[in-house]
C-alpha cells in the first residue's frame, strides 16, 4: 500500500509542467543549502560565542587573581620580615623592658616599643595598600602604627588570633573584619579593608609566640576587579573561602553566594536571582583561599547571539528571495521556448506542415527546433512523393485497363479466325492465331496485375511461338524453371518487354541466328529471373544511361518518378517495367542490365517470392 501511494505522488510530480519542475529543483539547491548553511552557523556561532566568552572570562579571572596573589603575597613577605626583626622578636619572648619604665630604652635613645611602631610605619608608608599592622605576642600585648583595641578587649579571644594561631605559622587571609574589637585611627569602615593574619611560631618548640594583623585597602582589590567588564552589565566579585564578598560593585545581582555553590576549584554554573538567569564563572585561587567569579547576566550572552542569528537568517532570506526570483526567471526562459515548440508541434499534429520554428537559440532547444523545421519540411516533401506515386499508379492501372479492353475484343475476333484456319486445313495460320490468342487471353488475366510464374511463362512461350514464325530459323529460345517455383506469383507482363528488346535489339541487330535463354532461381530468400540472348549487344555509353534511369526510379527522386513517355524510344518496356516493381515492392528488387557488344546482354529480374495474389504476402 505505501509503495502504491508512493507511486502516486512520483507519478503526479512527473505530470507537473517543466516549469514547475524547474522551480523546484533550483529552490531546492538554493534555498535548502542556505538554510542549513544559516542553521549551522547558527549553532556554530552560538556553542563557539559561549565557548569564547567562557574562555575570555577565565582568562581575566586567572589575571585578576594572579594580581590579588601578587599583593597578598607581598603581605606575606611583610609578615616574614616583621618576624624576623630583633626588638619584635624580643616583644613576643617578652624580654623587652617594661615600656613604662625609666630604663627601657632602645636604639638611639628610643624607647623599644616607639622602635617597633617606626619598624611597622616604614611598611605603611612604604606599601600605600597597607591601612595598618597589628603586632600581638603571647600575653595578649600589641603594638601597632594604626590600630588599637577597644577598651577591655582581650586581643587572645578575638576570631582573628585564633584563626592565626590555629594555622601554626601560615600565612591567611580572613576577609572583611566584621564584628572586631580592633579599631583604626584612620576610621576605616570594616568594609572598607580587609584582613590577613599569620601567627609567628617557634622554630624549635612550634609554640605560637605571636600574631601579626594586616589590614589589606578594599580599593587594591576593587581597582584590579573593577576595570574588567563582562558584557554590558556583567561584573567580577571576589568571595572568600566562606562565601562572603570581599568585593562587589555597587549594586550587584546577587548581594551573597550560597555556601557549596562552588564544588571544584574552577567552572561555570548558573543561578536564578529575582526570576533572572545568572551565570558565574569562578576559579579559587590556590593561594589566597578566595574565589573570583564572573558574574552576567544569561540573557546578555544570548543576545549577542541573537544578533548574530538576525543577520544570518536575514542573509538566508535574502538568499531565499535571489533564488526564488532566480528560479522563476531560469524557469521561465526555458519552459518558454520548450512551450513554444510544444505549441508548433501540436499545430503540426492537427495538420498544418506549414508551421515553422523561428528562434535562434543556439542550444539544444535551438537545435531541437531546426530539426523539427528538417521534420516538417521532410514530410511535406514524402508527402508530395506519394501523391505523385499514387497519382502514376493510378495512370497506370487506367492505362493497363484501357490496355486490357483492346486485347478482350481481339481476343475473341482471333479466336473466330483460329476456328476459321482449321475448318479450311490452314494449320500454320491456326498455330499463330491460337498463339496470338493465348497471348492475350493470359494479358487480360482478368483485370489482376499479379499472376502465377507458370502463367508468365505460358505467356512468353506464346510470344515467342509467335516470333519464331515470324524469324524462322533465326531465333531459338529455351526455358529454364523448376516446377515448384510456378505456383509462385509475379508481376503481369513481366518478361515480355524484356524478351522484346533481346529479339528486337539483340537477334535481329545480329547476323546468323540467335537463342533466347530464359532461367528462374531462387537466390538469397528473392526469384530470379534472368532473360539472356548472344545478340549484339549494347554499346557502352548507351548502358550507362539505361542503368542511370533504372537506378533513378524509386530511388526518392521526385523528377525520376515522372510518367515515362511512350514515345521514349527503345528501352521504354524496360524501364515501365522497373517502375511496376519499384512501386510495388520498393528497393532493392527491380532490373539490372549487363551487357557487351558483339557477346550479348543479360537482363536479371530481382522478383521478391509472393505466394499469394496479394503483392503485401511476399516472403
Amino acid at each position: 500500500m505505501q509503495r502504491s501511494s508512493l507511486t502516486i505522488e512520483k507519478l503526479k510530480l512527473n505530470n507537473l509542467p517543466i516549469r514547475y519542475k524547474l522551480i523546484i529543483h533550483f529552490l531546492l539547491i538554493s534555498i535548502l543549502p542556505s538554510i542549513g548553511l544559516g542553521l549551522l552557523i547558527g549553532w556554530t556561532v552560538d556553542r563557539r560565542v559561549e565557548e569564547q566568552s567562557s574562555e575570555n572570562t577565565m582568562q581575566l579571572i586567572g589575571k585578576v587573581n594572579t594580581a590579588l596573589e601578587n599583593d597578598v603575597e607581598n603581605l606575606q613577605k611583610i609578615t616574614y620580615l616583621i618576624s624576623f626583626d630583633p626588638g619584635v622578636q624580643a616583644f613576643l619572648k617578652g624580654t623587652m623592658k617594661d615600656r613604662a619604665e625609666p630604663g627601657g630604652t632602645g636604639v638611639n635613645g628610643e624607647s623599644a616599643e616607639y622602635n617597633i611602631r617606626k619598624f611597622l610605619q616604614g611598611f605603611t608608608t612604604l606599601s600605600s595598600e597597607i591601612a595598618g599592622i597589628m603586632l600581638v605576642n603571647q600575653a595578649g600585648e600589641f603594638i601597632s602604627n594604626e590600630m588599637y583595641t577597644r577598651p577591655g578587649t582581650e586581643v587572645k579571644n578575638e576570631a582573628w588570633y585564633k584563626a592565626a594561631a590555629a594555622n601554626k605559622g601560615i600565612f591567611k587571609m580572613i576577609g572583611h573584619p566584621y564584628g572586631r574589637a580592633v579599631m583604626s585611627h584612620a576610621d576605616y569602615k570594616e568594609s572598607e579593608v580587609v584582613s590577613a593574619v599569620r601567627a609567628i611560631v617557634d622554630p624549635d618548640t612550634q609554640v605560637v609566640q605571636g600574631v601579626v594583623l594586616v589590614d589589606l585597602k578594599l580599593r587594591v582589590i576593587a581597582e584590579t576587579a573593577r576595570d574588567v567588564t563582562l558584557g554590558k552589565t556583567g561584573y567580577l566579585t571576589v568571595v572568600d573561602d566562606n562565601g562572603e564578598l570581599v568585593y562587589a560593585p555597587q549594586h550587584p545581582f546577587m548581594q551573597s553566594i550560597p555556601a557549596g555553590l562552588f564544588s571544584e576549584t574552577s567552572g561555570i554554573t548558573s543561578e536564578t536571582v529575582n526570576g533572572r538567569d545568572i551565570q558565574l564563572i569562578y576559579r579559587t585561587s590556590s593561594f589566597t583561599g578566595w574565589t573570583t567569579v564572573g558574574v552576567f547576566p544569561m540573557d546578555e550572552s544570548a543576545y549577542g547571539v541573537r544578533e548574530i542569528t538576525f543577520n544570518v537568517v536575514t542573509f538566508v532570506f535574502v538568499v531565499c528571495m535571489l533564488g526564488m526570483t532566480a528560479s522563476f526567471y531560469l524557469a521561465y526562459s526555458i519552459s518558454r521556448p520548450i512551450g513554444q515548440l510544444a505549441s508548433f508541434m501540436s499545430k503540426a499534429q492537427s495538420g498544418d506542415l506549414t508551421i515553422r520554428y523561428w528562434g535562434k537559440r543556439s542550444d539544444e532547444i535551438g537545435m531541437l527546433g531546426r530539426s523539427f523545421n528538417t521534420m516538417l519540411a521532410q514530410i511535406s516533401r514524402l508527402l508530395t512523393l506519394t501523391e505523385l506515386q499514387a497519382r502514376q499508379k493510378r495512370e497506370a492501372e487506367l492505362r493497363s485497363l484501357q490496355a486490357h479492353i483492346k486485347p478482350h475484343f481481339l481476343y475473341n475476333t482471333l479466336d473466330t479466325i483460329h476456328w476459321m484456319a482449321r475448318s479450311r486445313g490452314a494449320d500454320d495460320i491456326a498455330e499463330v492465331v491460337q498463339s496470338l490468342s493465348k497471348l492475350f487471353r493470359l494479358g487480360l488475366s482478368k483485370g489482376s496485375d499479379i499472376i502465377p510464374l507458370s502463367d508468365e511463362l505460358e505467356h512468353i512461350v506464346s510470344y515467342l511461338k509467335i516470333q519464331h514464325t515470324r524469324y524462322s530459323s533465326k531465333l531459338s529460345y529455351t526455358i529454364d524453371s523448376e516446377p515448384q517455383f510456378g505456383e509462385l506469383y509475379v508481376l503481369k507482363l513481366l518478361l515480355q518487354p524484356i524478351v522484346e528488346n533481346a529479339i528486337y535489339h539483340g537477334i535481329k541487330e545480329r547476323r546468323g541466328p540467335g537463342n533466347i535463354r530464359i532461367a528462374v532461381a531462387e537466390h538469397g530468400g528473392d526469384l530470379v529471373l534472368t532473360v539472356a540472348d548472344d545478340g549484339a549487344g549494347i554499346p557502352a555509353e548507351r548502358l550507362a544511361q539505361l542503368r542511370k534511369r533504372l537506378d533513378d526510379i524509386g530511388a526518392g527522386s521526385i523528377e525520376a518518378e515522372q510518367p515515362i513517355p511512350e514515345s521514349a524510344g527503345t528501352g521504354y518496356g524496360i524501364l515501365n517495367v522497373q517502375a511496376r516493381i519499384r512501386l510495388t515492392y520498393g528497393e532493392p528488387y527491380g532490373l539490372s542490365i549487363d551487357s557487351e557488344p558483339g557477346r550479348g546482354t543479360l537482363v536479371t529480374v530481382r522478383h521478391p517470392v509472393v505466394r499469394s495474389s496479394y503483392p503485401e504476402d511476399h516472403k
